[in-house]
């Protein structure tokens, strides 16, 4: 079940990054129900999987790997749109990959090793989606061009706490 919930987010990233980058794609209404679908999915598919005693380091891999897909999917396509700096889903990339890469060769773990930063990071990845997506709706349109220069403040912000991110783990060796 609780895979399940995160397959439904990964049947969400082609058409949210799709969305994001070409807004006509679908409705704003339908772009933040899908974003909010993908959230929910994410909240609760590790509530699932530990109540049901399915909790394993495969489904974290899973479940982390599709939060990544996604969000760098959509990021990208908010970057293509040029409302956010490509330069954020190409941090992210290497965010992801050395934690996949410290945590399973370097501390040489059977599960990924979640850091503090990273975990908030990775929250907070999903909320320039939804500041998008809710810029778009119709009744928030005179605002549109507050919520760019928001959106663009957030994934500066987030540019800044994913370098500190990269930097903390590359760090976190020496401190052993």
């Amino acid at each position: 079940m609780a895979n399940l919930l995160t397959g439904i987010r990964l049947l969400l990233i082609f058409p949210v990054a799709w969305a994001i980058a070409f807004p006509e794609f679908l409705s704003a209404t339908i772009l933040l129900l899908l974003i909010f679908i993908a959230i929910a999915s994410d909240y609760f598919d590790g509530i699932v999987a530990r109540a049901t005693g399915t909790a394993s380091a495969s489904g974290q891999l899973f479940d982390h790997g599709t939060d990544f897909v996604f969000v760098t999917s959509s990021l990208a396509g908010a970057a293509f749109a040029g409302l956010i700096s490509p330069l954020l889903p190409v941090l992210i990339v290497v965010a992801f990959s050395q934690y996949v890469l410290d945590s399973y060769f370097l501390f040489h773990q059977k599960q990924l090793r979640m850091s503090f930063l990273g975990r908030w990071n990775g929250i907070f990845y999903f909320v320039p989606l939804l500041c998008i997506a809710a810029s778009r709706l119709g009744f928030l349109a005179e605002f549109q061009e507050m919520s760019h220069f928001g959106i663009h403040l957030l994934s500066q912000l987030l540019i800044i706490s994913t370098i500190a991110s990269i930097i903390d783990r590359s760090m976190a060796p020496l401190r052993k």
